[in-house]
């Protein structure tokens, strides 16, 4: 669920399309471990097999994720929560531990143009380029577009 700062005069809708970070506990670089990363990217895959979303693009760095997608089915946050939820279950598996691994809440932003959706969509490919990751955009390992990053 957002911070209620965030959520201020916000609302969920269907087919919108959604830019979510989320962070994880403590800012903890845990997708570095591949195995880790690899829940993440299987929850994602999930939610769009099951019809919750259409992703556009995600980027899972280290310590958190960006997500663009358009809501196909509930809600915002129930789908936020389902995605953070499930992840934390399989990582705390993973990991023989207990607790939380994502940081409360996220920070959303509903697209309002086509346009705006290419335009964030290689924005987040890009994000492990600035942050050092990689050499070249598209070369990161816990990434992927809907559409070829040439084109964007």
């Amino acid at each position: 669920m957002p911070s209620i700062r965030l959520a201020r005069g916000r609302r969920s809708e269907t087919d919108r399309v959604y830019s979510i970070t989320t962070v994880v506990r403590d800012r903890e670089p845990i997708f570095r471990d591949a195995a880790l990363a690899a829940i993440v990217i299987d929850e994602l895959q999930q939610l769009s097999a099951h019809g919750h979303v259409q992703h556009f693009a995600w980027v899972l760095m280290p310590e958190h994720l960006h997500w663009l997608f358009a809501l196909r089915r509930g809600e915002l946050g129930y789908c936020v929560q389902l995605l953070k939820g499930r992840c934390a279950r399989a990582i705390n598996i993973s990991r023989c531990g207990s607790g939380s691994v994502w940081q409360p809440g996220y920070f959303d932003h509903a697209l309002r143009s086509d346009e705006a959706v290419r335009i964030h969509a290689r924005y987040l490919i890009a994000n492990p380029l600035r942050a050092g990751l990689v050499d070249e955009i598209g070369d990161y390992p816990y990434q992927w577009c809907a559409w070829d990053i040439d084109a964007l």
